[in-house]
Order: structure tokens, then sequence, then C-alpha cells
């Protein structure tokens, strides 16, 4: 039988711990799953849309000049995450009311319903309901 794999985490390079998680907390409705004092400057912070709800986000802080180089921009400027919702407007008015920086869209596309918006560090991210 052959073994089966699941993308568990990711990692997004940010500048303050505190603030990526007040961010992410507070417009996105993330929850922090876990926040680990590894040593004085080094944390494992943990992030999930929910519980039990796939891939979880680590908020990893830069620790050096190369790696500060690379936040907000860990694709080259293109899309880097991709945030499904089964309610597309709700949520969208939901970033919206706070102020969350929304790039394109909203937008009726053959995948579903889609917008743009960028994180407090300047990553973008596809907001998309998936046509059922």
């Amino acid at each position: 039988m052959r073994p089966t794999q699941t993308l568990a985490m990711i990692t997004i390079v940010v500048d303050d711990y505190d603030q990526a998680i007040n961010w992410y907390t507070q417009k996105l409705d993330f929850k922090l799953i876990e926040d680990t004092t590894l040593s004085e400057t080094k944390r494992w912070v943990v992030l999930s849309t929910g519980p039990d709800m796939g891939c979880k986000i680590l908020l990893a802080r830069a620790g050096n000049e190369s790696q500060r180089a690379h936040i907000g921009n860990q694709t080259g400027g293109r899309v880097f995450l991709f945030l499904h919702t089964t309610d597309f407007k709700t949520y969208f008015d939901t970033l919206v009311s706070r102020d969350v920086e929304i790039l394109r869209g909203p937008a009726s596309e053959a995948y579903g319903k889609v917008a743009v918006f960028k994180d407090l560090y300047g990553n973008l991210w596809d907001l998309i309901e998936p046509v059922r």
C-alpha cells in the first residue's frame, strides 16, 4: 500500500510575532493554535482557520537580512495563499469592514467567486468561494 501525505503547515515570514498574530486573528478571524517560546528570539506560532481545518500557518520571524528581504514577497509578487470560504459575500464584507486592502474583485470565474487581497506584509491572497 502506498503511503499518503498531507500538507500540514506553511511558513509566512514576519517581522514581529505579536503584530502578525494580532493581524491574522483580528482581520482574518484565524485562530491561534500554539504560541510556544523556543528561545529569547524564536517562537513556535501556529495559526489555523479553525479546528481541524487542514493546512496551518507557521509564523516565523525573520532571523537575518536575507529573510527580512522576503517578508511580504515570498512568491515574487504572485498570489501566495488561497483561502476558501463557503460564504464569499459575508467574508468579503468582513474583510472590507476591517480595512483589509482589496486589490481585485470580487469577480466570478469558472472556478468560483474570487477577490485578491493583501495581508499586513503585502503577501497576496486569493479569497475564493469554489463552484460546488
